[in-house]
């Protein structure tokens, strides 16, 4: 479990996170961002993330026939309570990396 205190559901995407996403992964943003509410609301895998009270989703879109990561910072009790649930990146990744994650990252959780 990335964290037992969540304080909502409501997920969000700043200005300036899709800024940063569209200077990383120019294309990506534009193509896929129909793609952000499925990814969140329906993940194939949360994995362990690197830093506290973040998930680390991998999904697989049918639709698109591509795979995608996004990091999401949780918004747990502690923090201001204003806060929401916040999208930092978002990209499409080769299937090789799709598989990395998978034999390295600790999973968390996986859709059945």
């Amino acid at each position: 479990m990335v964290s037992k205190h969540i304080q909502t559901a409501q997920v969000i995407i700043t200005e300036e996170r899709i800024r940063h996403i569209q200077e990383r992964n120019p294309e990506d943003y534009e193509r896929y961002a129909e793609y952000l509410k499925e990814i969140v609301e329906d993940p194939d895998y949360i994995l362990e993330a690197n830093k506290p009270n973040t998930a680390f989703i991998l999904k697989e879109v049918q639709a698109a026939d591509e795979k995608f990561q996004l990091i999401l910072r949780l918004s747990v009790a502690g923090d201001t309570p204003e806060y929401k649930n916040s999208v930092i990146t978002f990209l499409k990744i080769d299937q090789k990396r799709f598989q990395r994650y998978l034999r390295t990252k600790k999973i968390l959780y996986k859709s059945e």
